[in-house]
Formats: structure tokens, sequence, C-alpha cells
């Protein structure tokens, strides 16, 4: 799951001043809680537990001494420093002066491009008076050096402020400024901003560009596991409405800028924790990147097993839909499309999705091709189907991450064994000679017409998804043409990697049923894979093939059903998708001569009944014991 807070394992905080400024006893007086009357050149290093910390991370405290260590050590250890405390003494003005003339130029020098976090320490307040801060001093080297994240003064002999030196310095760590605020503009950093309004968009449920109470309320139980109570609600609102105009909407909703300006607030008044819990609970880390572990959860696919949408990721993606067609047209115009995919680093898909799932008459996505890409991504490529639900908003937290919305399916071995698959999306792939009619039985499936598939005079194979209904369930059914450019040339693997085949001859061709029976002969008839020879174009005439046996005896003898005969230009085109899908249901059906073409999808649809009928009585039996 993934890990709340900080990215960081641990934090690593080194000491850096001139001799006698009390770096040692600063070190000292926080382990030991007392002024060390003896101190040694160097304290050795020291690691404070996880547990006795505000953050809950091991801290390692790194002293130096000139009079021990060289000057390529000094340099080793600011370069594995993730924070440098500057530790200068305030009542010795040279000691002061050395941090801008020797210390800073000095770290510049060494790690020009690293944004290691300086804590600037004003140590021995106790040798001062009040009226003595150097306070005013460290702010003008604070603006000087844009690097420098906080300034204390403390003393390792009254034990002042010690403790809160080092959150300080653990805290610039762990909840760095430098990346989501700009000192000199005191404003948030573009990439900050970024983060911060795809965040606001996707906890915009209903996409008026506002959180209503509804919103922000789930947005705080989202980042910090408890509502906002309705007084603190308003409180937000007032604190807004004091300071800028714009930052909630006359229906009393905070709009983004509102949002963008409370955590420039936040981070102002030294709680840049807050705005890092927010990032963080949505997947940034301190670059202002997704993380690979947010977009990416970990996921075993067990050999011979295929993933698919579980009903709980069916159903964002269906509210999905509904959330971003606002017209209710049952279709994503190009304008709902864009912000469908404002959160997001890029479209799922192109101009090529009018070819893959169903559209409307404008080649807009409908619903159903909306639930068919998911289907077809997850199948095909479930990381990809990770990544978009994240960008989306799907709940991701300690408890629950996109795995929630996957299913894995058990082995194909397991569903020919048990006699039913248990999968709802099922690939075909479709073989044949070129010219035979391996597009226009792909993109059928999703009502293209056929003067549109020629038109669409591509080389590229063809591939379309589309639900089909095998008695009374929903499937997806994947067609997929197999390129092929010379008859020699043999499959791959991947070829005939599917839960059925479609092997395609044209019936007013006598040369192409000798290439799907070799490719039978060769690939298929161990029958792992069900199989339907498909002749197309049969409002032509038909002619006598030229092989060793006739499509119709060559079925027989290796007992597969008859030939589908298939034509685009009739009613019953879409016949053939339902054979198909119910051979890839009933995979061990794959000799299919042996029953009629009734019977098997009889026997089929008893199959399903008993199935759906004992799902009903185990349904009613839980409902009973639970009353």
């Amino acid at each position: 799951m993934v890990v709340r807070g900080s990215l960081r394992k641990n934090v690593r905080i080194l000491l850096l001043g001139d001799r006698g400024v009390g770096k040692t006893s600063l070190i000292l007086s926080l382990v030991s809680e007392e002024f060390p009357e003896d101190v040694p050149f160097r304290a050795e290093e020291i690691t404070i537990p996880p547990d006795v910390t505000p953050e809950m991370v091991p801290t390692h405290i790194v002293d130096y001494s000139a009079q021990e260590q060289t000057e390529d050590q000094l340099l080793e250890e600011v370069r594995r420093a993730h924070v440098i405390c500057l530790v200068y003494s305030v009542d010795d003005e040279r000691t002061l002066l050395r941090i801008t003339t020797h210390w800073l130029p000095l770290l510049r020098d060494a790690i020009p491009h690293s944004r290691c976090p300086i804590i600037l320490v004003g140590n021995k307040v106790d040798l001062t008076n009040e009226d003595d801060s150097t306070l005013s001093a460290a702010q003008e080297i604070m603006e000087e050096f844009p690097e420098i994240e906080s300034f204390v003064e403390c003393s390792a002999k009254s034990l002042r402020n010690i403790s809160e030196m080092f959150y300080f310095a653990q805290k610039s760590v762990l909840h760095p400024t430098a990346p989501i605020y700009v000192a000199e503009k005191t404003d948030l950093t573009e990439e900050c901003k970024k983060a911060l309004t795809r965040i606001f968009m996707v906890c915009d449920l209903d996409n008026d560009g506002l959180l209503n109470d509804y919103e922000l309320n789930a947005f705080q139980k989202r980042c910090f596991d408890m509502p906002l109570r309705p007084e603190a609600m308003e409180d937000v609102k007032e604190v807004l409405k004091r300071n800028i105009s714009g930052g909630v909407s006359p229906n009393n909703c905070i709009t983004l800028q509102g949002f963008l300006f409370l955590h420039c607030l936040f981070i102002q008044r030294g709680r840049s924790h807050t705005t890092w819990a927010v990032l963080r609970k949505f997947g940034y880390n301190d670059q202002l990147h997704l993380t690979k572990d947010f977009l990416f959860p970990p996921l075993k696919i067990p050999n011979g097993s295929t993933t698919e949408l579980s009903h709980k990721g069916s159903q964002f993606f269906t509210k999905l839909f509904w959330r971003f067609d606002k017209d209710k047209d049952g279709a994503l115009s190009p304008v709902e499309l864009t912000q469908l995919f404002a959160t997001c680093n890029a479209p799922a898909w192109g101009n090529e999705m009018k070819n893959l799932v169903p559209t409307n008459e404008k080649e807009w996505i409908t619903l159903q091709g909306f639930m068919c890409f998911w289907a077809y991504t997850t199948v095909s490529d479930v990381q990809s189907t990770f990544e978009y639900l994240a960008y989306f908003g799907y709940p991701i937290n300690e408890c629950e991450n996109q795995l929630s919305a996957i299913q894995v399916t058990r082995e194909k071995k397991l569903d020919i064994l048990k006699k039913q698959s248990t999968r709802n999306v099922y690939q075909c792939h479709v073989i044949g000679m070129h010219s035979v009619g391996k597009s226009t039985i792909t993109r059928r499936i999703i009502d293209h017409t056929v003067e549109a598939i020629k038109e669409d005079s591509r080389d590229t194979p063809q591939k379309s998804v589309n639900v089909v209904h095998v008695y009374g369930q929903e499937k997806f059914l994947i067609m997929k043409e197999i390129e092929v450019r010379n008859i020699s040339d043999p499959l791959t693997p991947a070829d005939v990697k599917c839960d059925v085949a479609c092997l395609v001859y044209d019936l007013a061709n006598p040369k192409s049923f000798e290439y799907v029976a070799r490719i039978y002969l060769k690939y298929f008839e161990d029958g792992r894979v069900p199989v339907l020879f498909v002749g197309s174009k049969c409002d032509l005439t038909e002619v006598r093939q030229d092989y060793l046996v006739q499509p119709t005896a060559f079925c027989d003898a290796h007992r597969l059903a008859p030939p589908h005969k298939f034509s685009a230009f009739t009613d019953s085109y879409k016949d053939v998708y339902q054979k198909l899908a119910t051979m890839a249901a009933f995979p061990h059906l794959t000799e299919l001569s042996l029953l009629s073409g009734d019977s098997l999808f009889m026997k089929a649809g008893i199959g399903l009944a008993i199935v759906a009928a004992i799902g009903l009585v185990v349904s009613k039996l839980i409902t009973k014991r639970d009353r």
C-alpha cells in the first residue's frame, strides 16, 4: 500500500561552523539534556531512533571538527548531508561574518546544484541580553542566500531551543520549502501550483470549478483522516474573505484561487508540513512528481491468467463517465474529453479510438465504448489502467489502492478443467490471407459500415472491442486482426495466444482456405484454443476451394463446428461474435462437430443458468443468515 508522510527513510543533519561556536555542545546537550562540562573536539555520529522523533524517521546527527578532519572529509560529509546547520556564536560577530564570507560560499561551491536546506543557528544566547539579538543580521543573510530555510537562536548551556533547532532541521528535509514556495515572491512555485491545481480538480466531484462543503470535507478526510468541523470550515472561509477577493464564491464555496492561497498561508506561517501532507496523500514526491509506487502498485499475474476490472473498478469508470458527460447525451464531446484528461499527463487515446470501440454518429465515445476501452486496456496493459486510475483520483491510501479496481482471473487451464470460464473479457485473433475480409470482421463488431472500413485504407492490423451478450451476461470481446504479409511467414507465440481463434477464408476465392487449414494444423490442432472457421463474403457466389478437402469436410474430420458463413451486408452479421464469445466462455467445447449449433448454445446457456441459479440461492442463504 502507499506509504503516508515523507518518502525519506532517514534524515542526516550536519553541523558546521567555526571552532568554538558550540557545535559539539549542541549535540551533547540534545542527547544528555544537560550541558557538558568536558567537551571533546568532535562528537561521534549520533542516531536518534524514529520512535522519539516527531516525524517517526531515524535521524543521524554528524559533527565536524577542523582539528580532526581534512577538507576532503568535510566535502564528503557535505555531499552526504540532507540538511546543514550553520552555527555561529551570537557573542562573537566574527563567527557571524564568516558565515557569509566562508561557509556559505564553500557550500555553494561544494553542492552547486543541490537543494540541500540550511538552518542558520545562533548559539550562546545565554551570554547576551535580549537587546543583542542577531535576528536582523540573520534576516539580511537569509535574503541574500535563499537556500537558508530558517533561523533559530539557542543555547547549549541553558538548553534553550535545542530541540526546536533539530526539529527545524528535520522538518526542512521532510517538508522542504524550496520546492513549493518562493520566498522572494511570497508565492507558491509553479510546480506546486500545478500539483495543487490537479488535486483541486480531482476533489471537485461535480466539476463546477469550486469546492463545496461536501467536497471540502471529503478532501479533509482523505488527507487527514478526520472530518472538518462546520465551525472550522466557516473559519477557513472567513480567513479567505479577509485576505483576498475571489477566494470564496457567491454561493459560499472555495475557489481554486482560495485553495492555492490557503496553502501559501500555511507555508508562510511555518506549516509547510500541512501542504506536504496533502501533496503526499496524492502521490507527490519531494520533486513534485507522482511517484512510481503511487502510479504502479505491484501486481503478480500468474502464467495463464489475465487482468480485468473488478466490480469496484467498473463502478469507478462508470461514475467517471457520467461525471464528465455534463449534457447527459451518453457520449463525451471533445470539450468534455479535455476536461476528463485535465488531471492526466496526456490523454489515454487519440484519433484511433473511433476504430477501437463504439462511438456515436459524431465519433464521440459512448459509455459502452468508454467501458470497452478500459476493459481492453486492463487486459492488454494493466499498468496503464493503474496509472490513469491514479490520475483520475481513485482512492489510494494505507488501506486501499488501484489493486481493488482490478481482478486477476484464474489460470486458463483451470477454466478448461472446470468446463467454464469466469472471465468477462475475451480475446479473439482473426487470422487469414490478405484481402479475405479480416478487417471487416474485426471492425464490424463496433457497427462500422463496410464503406467506412474501406475508406480507412490503412495497412496496419485492426482491433476492435465491443460488448457481446452470452445468455444474459455481458462479455467484452476483443477482435484483433493478425497481420499476414507473406503466407509463408510463421505465426509468433503472441499471434496464437488468445481465448478463441477466428480463421477466415473468402468463399469466393478458391485459394484462401488452404492457408487457414494449414494454420489450424500447425498451431491449433492440439485443441487448447477454440477455433471457428469463418467463410467471409457469403453474399457472393461460393466457389470450390483448391484444397485436399472442402471446408465442411475438413471441420467434420477435425470434429469442429461447421464453417460459419459471414457477410457484412446481412442483418445476421452479429451472430458470429456471439458464437465466438460463447466458445471462449466454454473453452472445453472445442469439438463442436459433436453438437449442432443450437445444441451448443443450449448447453452453454444451461451452464450459465445453473451458475446464476446457484449464485441466487447462495445470496438468499447469506441474507437469511445475516437476518
